[in-house]
């Protein structure tokens, strides 16, 4: 019997049903937010093809598997937060403004970006992204990791 996990991405959903169909090329994110929310997905699943696939060429640099994959196996994904989405330009453009937090090396820091993203035809890619400093939720903030717990009953008390 195979286990359903619940999606990582914060939807109500399991990964079958949410963002694997995106990760095994079965369905196109319809939105920007959607393929956001899904390559957060595919960081906490390490399902490193798929990033990858959902960066636009223009934009890539040389980015790898390889340098994807570099600390990987330290890092525990906390949980994802999505601050803004903001569609332009007649829907070929958006904007992705989120937090992705994670515990590294006995710290909780997060990723705060806001993401751009260019729609071709049916597919939505990330292209670039600003980021920010985020500040750490006070410690009666619910947690970030939607446990439904304060923040200091959770997700503080990894770090001590």
């Amino acid at each position: 019997m195979t286990t359903k996990i619940h999606c990582p991405c914060g939807s109500d959903s399991t990964y079958e049903d949410c963002c694997k169909p995106y990760h095994s090329n079965t369905q196109v994110a319809a939105t920007a937010e959607i393929l956001m929310r899904s390559r957060y997905c595919a960081f906490v699943l390490q399902h490193y093809p798929y990033l990858i696939d959902t960066h636009h060429a223009n934009y890539r640099g040389g980015l790898s598997i390889n340098d994807l994959s570099q600390g990987a196996e330290l890092t525990r994904w906390l949980g994802l937060e999505v601050v803004n989405f903001a569609p332009q330009d007649e829907l070929a453009t958006a904007t992705v403004t989120f937090k992705a937090w994670f515990y590294h090396d006995g710290e909780i820091d997060a990723i705060y970006e806001k993401s751009q993203f260019v729609r071709e035809g049916a597919k939505w890619f990330y292209t670039t992204g600003e980021q920010f400093n985020a500040d750490l939720p006070k410690r009666n903030d619910p947690c970030i990791c939607h446990s439904g717990k304060k923040f200091k009953a959770c997700c503080m008390k990894l770090t001590g």
